[in-house]
């Protein structure tokens, strides 16, 4: 078959186009390979089954809409169908990086992980806010990065079909305040926030009770879920450890190159450029060159 000048112009043209549209599929085809097979060797190299619940926010990319990635019941589903699949005895490592999400989900599967009988470790390189930590408090250990953060837990309501979420413990103290000139909107609300706060202290009382018995268990509900911080006030490592809960820093160094298989759109990427280092070893520990 012989092709004139235009008509091979034309199939350049075609396949240019076909190729800049199976690309973006190869690209994130290439990055789920290269997830599961860094998952593959931490569960090889440290005995755990490991499951990633990790979202970013990211962009459509046909039409650039901004999607927001938030713990659902498909999450939700996925979770506790890996939990189930795990051998009774078999440890857990849950890799969180979360803003939180729907109540539900998250304590479905906070509760699926609690019944799990093996040990269950949650990994938080960077953050695991609002459900994030919800589900965090499962674990029988808490392993958070030195700069990585969890979050309060006071419920957020809808104040409306339109209006934006409001924390229920600023609900009620604001139906208090009113008392009887409050709109009966407000009542309502105020009688579902109430009911919201107590029903989040019971998950979070069965989830610690067994680390720390019953009576600080309720203490620590009660201080996470009263509305003494804001819902996105960031909970530190060190504020953690004062709470009480069971956190170490002793973060795999392969959960941070699972995160960097993990990028956000490039529309969305911060302007933070450097040259990579290696990782400082800390006092004890061997590196890659060091004798055993």
């Amino acid at each position: 078959m012989v092709f004139d000048a235009t008509s091979l112009v034309w199939l350049l043209f075609w396949l240019l186009i076909l190729a800049s549209m199976l690309n973006p599929v190869l690209a994130v085809r290439r990055l789920q390979a290269a997830r599961l097979e860094l998952i593959r060797s931490m569960e090889k190299k440290y005995g755990w089954r490991v499951i990633t619940m990790i979202h970013r926010e990211e962009r459509v990319s046909f039409f650039g809409i901004p999607l927001r990635r938030f713990i659902d019941i498909d999450d939700s589903e996925a979770v506790i169908r890996a939990i189930r699949s795990t051998p009774p005895e078999k440890p857990i490592a849950l890799i969180l990086h979360t803003p939180g999400g729907l109540v539900l989900a998250a304590s479905q599967i906070a509760r699926a992980l609690k019944r799990h009988r093996g040990r269950k470790i949650v990994i938080v390189p960077h953050y695991a806010m609002s459900g994030g930590t919800l589900i965090a408090l499962a674990a029988d250990e808490i392993r958070m990065d030195p700069n990585a953060v969890l979050g309060p837990l006071d419920p957020q309501l809808s104040a409306g079909p339109t209006g934006p979420a409001v924390p229920a413990p600023s609900v009620v103290k604001v139906a208090r305040m009113k008392g009887k000139d409050a709109q009966d909107t407000t009542l309502i609300l105020a009688d579902v926030a109430e009911k919201a706060i107590e029903e989040m202290r019971e998950v979070i009382t069965e989830l610690l009770k067994d680390k720390m018995g019953v009576e600080k268990a309720r203490e620590t509900a009660v201080l996470l879920t009263e509305g003494r911080w804001t819902h996105d006030y960031p909970i530190t490592f060190e504020k953690a450890r004062e709470i009480g809960l069971p956190v170490s820093d002793e973060v795999p160094p392969e959960v941070y190159q699972l995160m960097e298989l993990y990028p956000q759109a490039p529309a969305n990427r911060p302007g933070v450029e450097y040259l990579p280092q290696p990782i400082p070893y800390l006092p004890g520990q061997k590196g890659a060159g060091d004798k055993a």
